[in-house]
């Protein structure tokens, strides 16, 4: 019981760190949002957009979500995708994109560290996130459906209407992601406490060699899956300058997780605003594999 309260307790700093952090730029964001649906700015960007997104299945503004979480990360697209008002076919396309393309700075920085080339990182990693999104568009079930962002401004609605709105949807947001990033927080503590992650990783060496990835990686492809790349940088990058794994091992589990990574915590914040787990997951997992097996046999056919 003592171990388990540790863990409890051991959860709490960085866990309000990014509670408070996240507060601060949903808050932010979400109110700038609403200035621009106040002023018409969203009406019009959306205008011009809607051609090119409705391509994705997306309404024009769902760009602004998209920007906002491949210069930042995936707490900011989140704060921006809560003030869309989107179905649940379009937040999973839209999460898709952002879930392969986020937070590009830091984690491409990440990765360089551990043996791959910047710009192929971020050339797949883009064109990915478009790729899917068009596949996504064309399979899932439903038609196109326009964000119902801009009836609001259609209806003229008075700005205190307009903030009481943004108030309470705001606070309701902020109290789900506290919850379930505290939650998270305290299970990965638990998972790594009692050894588990450890534990788990042994019996993925089938898991590595269908996705075409060494076995040595299995520990590392955990830690990126429960913890993310930008939470995992620190054990990622040490294990790579021990050299417990090759360069080539890496570069590998680089395309491979950098499309689908911190499947535990992201992808159940992004549920929580509309996303389908399962098309999240599988689509990622699915071009995560044809990335690697790719990269394998162009190495195989040039050496």
């Amino acid at each position: 019981m003592s171990r388990l309260l540790s863990c409890f307790k051991a959860a709490r700093p960085s866990a309000f760190k990014t509670i408070w952090w996240l507060t601060k730029i949903m808050t932010l964001l979400s109110f700038v949002i609403m200035l621009l649906q106040y002023f018409g700015i969203i009406e019009w960007l959306s205008y011009w957009l809607t051609p090119i997104f409705s391509h994705f299945g997306l309404p024009g503004e769902a760009a602004l979500a998209y920007v906002s979480g491949y210069f930042v990360n995936c707490y900011s697209a989140i704060a921006v995708m809560t003030t869309l008002d989107l179905g649940t076919r379009a937040a999973t396309i839209l999460s898709v994109m952002v879930l392969c393309s986020h937070n590009m700075i830091v984690e491409t920085t990440v990765q360089h560290k551990t043996g791959s080339s910047v710009l192929r990182i971020v050339a797949i990693r883009t064109l990915s996130a478009f790729i899917l999104a068009w596949v996504l568009n064309k399979i899932m079930p439903g038609s196109f459906e326009a964000s119902s962002i801009s009836n609001n401004i259609q209806e003229k609605l008075t700005f205190a209407i307009m903030l009481k709105d943004w108030f309470f949807r705001t606070l309701k947001n902020v109290v789900i992601m506290a919850v379930l990033v505290y939650l998270l927080s305290v299970l990965q503590k638990i998972l790594t406490e009692y050894g588990i992650i450890e534990y788990i990783s042994r019996f993925l060496k089938p898991v590595m060699i269908f996705f075409g990835l060494s076995p040595k990686t299995a520990f590392l492809w955990l830690v990126s899956n429960t913890l993310g790349l930008a939470y995992g940088a620190g054990i990622m990058i040490e294990e790579a300058e021990k050299g417990i794994t090759t360069k080539e091992e890496n570069d590998l589990l680089n395309h491979h997780i950098g499309i689908s990574h911190s499947n535990l915590e992201d992808l159940l914040l992004f549920a929580a605003v509309g996303g389908s787990f399962l098309w999240m997951l599988l689509s990622r997992w699915a071009m995560s594999f044809l990335l690697v097996w790719e990269r394998r046999v162009f190495k195989s056919l040039r050496y």
